[in-house]
């Protein structure tokens, strides 16, 4: 990827197209939209529920209701960028080694993985975004205080990371294609894995805890993309622990050791790809 600004200008090519093939039925993209907003809506009210019996998630984690929203926001922003970017390019991997098409991105003048990462925009994804921004702005009116622009700055940057390594574990699973024949579960072991993003580090404490918590941020380290990044939403710039010190310098880490080995994996997987003519 030498060229980063004809790499810029086909991404925005793929985005024009994307949405003129979304506003072609834009009853089915209003549909999505609606319905994914609407699930979202499902979960935060499910959450309300919660905090109506206990004031805080995990007694001294500092994770109180609005706290959480913030956290919650969080993930719905990270997840967003996501799947509005590779989820569909992800799941269509497997479809391109079955019929053959992914000869023809071989042969094109670019990067391949960069070409069946974006060539495919899901414009309605981004209503999740839309709706964290607007609980984030909610939250802050009820906790009565804004974050600094140097904790927003921070913020923005992890959450790039956060979605570096969401990308590299998903472009990972999809790569497994080539060796796995026709990979239709992807969208399920996306769920499985990071379900245990879904909500802060610190509840995973205990007997059964301890070893999801360090299995989950060292070797996936999934339990570091939306808790790095929310933490300095929640809380004060300067660390208290050396934990506060530590998982920010390791999330960077994680973002481009995750990077670095789904582009080998990638890269491998595509010395082991058949053409579909041989």
């Amino acid at each position: 990827m030498s060229d980063h600004p004809a790499y810029f200008r086909v991404l925005l090519l793929f985005a024009r197209n994307s949405l003129v093939r979304d506003m072609t039925f834009r009853a089915n993209f209003i549909i999505d939209t609606i319905s994914s907003l609407a699930w979202m809506g499902i979960n935060l009210a499910f959450y309300v529920l919660i905090f109506q019996y206990t004031p805080m998630l995990g007694a001294g984690t500092g994770w109180g209701k609005y706290e959480f929203f913030l956290f919650l926001s969080t993930t719905l922003l990270i997840n967003s960028l996501v799947q509005t970017l590779f989820m569909a390019n992800a799941d269509e991997f497997s479809e391109l080694i079955r019929t053959g098409a992914l000869d023809f991105a071989l042969l094109k003048p670019i990067d391949t993985q960069f070409l069946v990462s974006l060539q495919r925009i899901d414009w309605s994804s981004l209503g999740n975004l839309g709706f964290g921004l607007v609980l984030i702005v909610y939250a802050y009116s009820q906790l009565g205080y804004a974050p600094s622009p140097v904790a927003i700055s921070l913020y923005l940057g992890y959450v790039l990371c956060g979605v570096a390594i969401l990308y590299s574990l998903m472009i990972t699973l999809a790569a497994s294609s080539v060796w796995l024949g026709r990979n239709q579960t992807l969208y399920d072991f996306w769920f499985y894995i990071t379900n245990f993003s879904r909500y802060p580090r610190e509840i995973y404490r205990g007997k059964y805890g301890d070893p999801l918590r360090w299995f989950f941020t060292f070797l996936v380290p999934v339990l570091v993309v939306v808790n790095v990044p929310a933490r300095f939403l929640v809380r004060s710039l300067r660390p208290q622990t050396l934990e506060d010190w530590f998982l920010p310098a390791f999330t960077l880490f994680a973002a481009v050791a995750s990077l670095a080995v789904s582009r080998w994996i990638f890269n491998r997987a595509l010395a082991s790809y058949r053409s579909a003519s041989s």
